[in-house]
């Protein structure tokens, strides 16, 4: 394997208004996951024991629970003479750039002057929100024997779903590795591939810069929208590199929380232990909270239970963060649970995501009947006090930060109804 001179940027700004409330006071790529992490700890990891040390993070929308996380970046070894990550966040001057981030292409166009004093070999432009694992240098090394202009990673998908991502036709032309791109379509109605795009993208900087200095001319600044087709339109060297493995494309709340279950059962789907994930200790003090206390009489099956946590009531099929308490005769099952949510004695809450500092009276009951089977997830903003008492039907949303007043007096929140 070759060692290259990467730059790599993590686009990690947006919000996505598919995750509604987890992502109203934070971006998605800082979205807590799998009971300990972030999402965007999966391409930092990756970045890591790829051996790929010169970092940038593109962030734009509300970026302090980001950069809070992201800290030094010592916690994936980000630190060092000719290593580092570096938080890019929007500007605004007097001369060229009038606007804020206007799209992930626009993001990197916009941070060209710290682009090219790092003079890299090749750029690596990566998603902050999707779960999965790669050596990234893999894929470079692939883009380097095709001397390639631009190389996409991508993963089939179902032709059913393939309208909601980027897709690829690419020809057989190196098998299982990869092949050519001999079309590529965003998010088509009607799919004639199934290899969607996982937004790894390796440029060759000098095509990277022709392109995104083209695309300023235009009211449109992405690059799966824009920056790929008119590559695809110039002629331009595109090959795709066929990801082999696991991928959570967490983009709505229903996938989000399918990602979190994949890690339970006797066989996880991945193993974030095994793909080496790294995490910010620091962050909400991980490292400082004592051990799980399982209490007396307590029962806990098939779930994740971290640090911190007081469990005296049943938890079922579920990944509860640090911090979380389930009282006596409280049951949860298939809920993920975030950093210090309080579950009250004689609570039930099925397949339930819950952000982080609420607090649940007693008796409230969240989500379809324990020991049921859900069809839809129901959504619990931070830092609510949830009165006792209080029923909230499957596949509602609460907004966070409700006061007494604005909790509804006969203490019902409908199916499918959003409280804010």
């Amino acid at each position: 394997m070759l060692k290259h001179s990467t730059l790599a940027m993590i686009l990690a700004g947006s919000r996505v208004e598919d995750l509604n409330v987890l992502t109203y006071y934070r971006p998605k790529s800082a979205v807590p996951f799998g009971g300990f992490a972030r999402v965007i700890d999966f391409p930092l990891s990756n970045l890591l024991h790829s051996g790929i040390e010169q970092i940038a993070i593109l962030s734009q929308y509300r970026s302090y629970s980001l950069i809070n996380h992201i800290g030094t970046g010592a916690a994936w070894d980000m630190i060092g003479r000719h290593r580092g990550v570096s938080i890019l966040p929007p500007f605004k001057d007097n001369k060229d750039h009038a606007d804020w981030y206007r799209g992930s292409a626009d993001a990197v166009y916009k941070n060209l002057d710290f682009v090219t004093y790092h003079k890299p070999e090749e750029i690596l432009i990566l998603s902050g929100d999707h779960i999965y694992k790669m050596d990234y240098q893999d894929m470079i090394d692939y883009h380097h024997r095709k001397e390639a202009d631009l190389t996409i990673a991508c993963i089939r998908v179902e032709k059913d779903k393939a309208h909601r991502f980027g897709i690829a036709a690419i020809d057989d032309e190196d098998g299982e590795e990869g092949g050519r791109v001999t079309s590529y379509w965003e998010k088509p109605e009607h799919p004639d591939a199934d290899w969607a795009s996982l937004t790894v993208l390796v440029f060759k900087p000098e095509v990277l810069y022709e392109a995104l200095s083209e695309n300023q001319k235009s009211d449109s600044y992405e690059f799966g929208r824009d920056i790929i087709p008119s590559l695809m339109a110039r002629g331009r060297k595109i090959f795709g590199f066929k990801h082999k493995g696991y991928w959570g494309y967490t983009r709505t709340i229903e996938e989000y929380w399918q990602s979190n279950m994949d890690l339970l059962g006797e066989n996880p789907v991945f193993d974030m232990e095994a793909w080496g994930l790294r995490t910010n200790m620091d962050h909400r003090g991980i490292r400082d909270a004592q051990p799980s206390l399982i209490m007396e009489g307590a029962k806990v099956n098939n779930s994740l239970v971290y640090n911190g946590c007081v469990v005296e009531g049943t938890v079922k099929n579920s990944i509860l963060f640090p911090g979380v308490r389930v009282g006596k005769g409280a049951v949860v099952e298939n809920s993920v649970l975030f950093f210090n949510n309080d579950i009250g004695t004689n609570c039930s809450l099925n397949k339930v995501i819950a952000d982080v500092n609420s607090v649940f009276g007693e008796g409230v009951h969240v989500g379809s009947e324990t020991g049921t089977v859900a069809d839809r997830v129901t959504v619990i903003g931070w830092n609510n006090q949830v009165p006792e008492g209080t029923t909230i039907g499957e596949g509602a949303t609460v907004y966070p930060n409700l006061v007494g007043e604005q909790w509804p007096d006969n203490k019902n929140v409908a199916a499918g109804e959003v409280l804010k």
